[in-house]
């Protein structure tokens, strides 16, 4: 799988626990699709444990996280650091 395909897959699995069945879009805000602050936090949680990379402080910022092609920038440039 690709890491926009694993990203997406995250992505959707926790909007199907708010009961959203909806597959977002790379640019589509993910907030506006369903996820809360909460969740958003979840997310970043799951992004590193599923990529095995720990996100800076710096970059825990909510536009990070805020669409699917932000998140895969993010993992990239994160792995790449490493």
């Amino acid at each position: 799988m690709s890491p926009t395909e694993r990203i997406t897959a995250i992505a959707v699995r926790m909007l199907l626990k708010r009961g959203v069945a909806t597959m977002p879009a790379g640019h589509e805000n993910l907030r506006d699709a369903g996820l809360t602050s909460l969740d958003m936090v979840g997310l970043m949680l799951a992004i590193e444990a599923e990529f095995d990379i720990e996100v800076p402080q710096s970059a825990m910022t909510p536009e990070n996280f805020d669409t699917i092609n932000a998140i895969e920038n993010l993992v990239s440039v994160t792995a790449k650091a490493a």
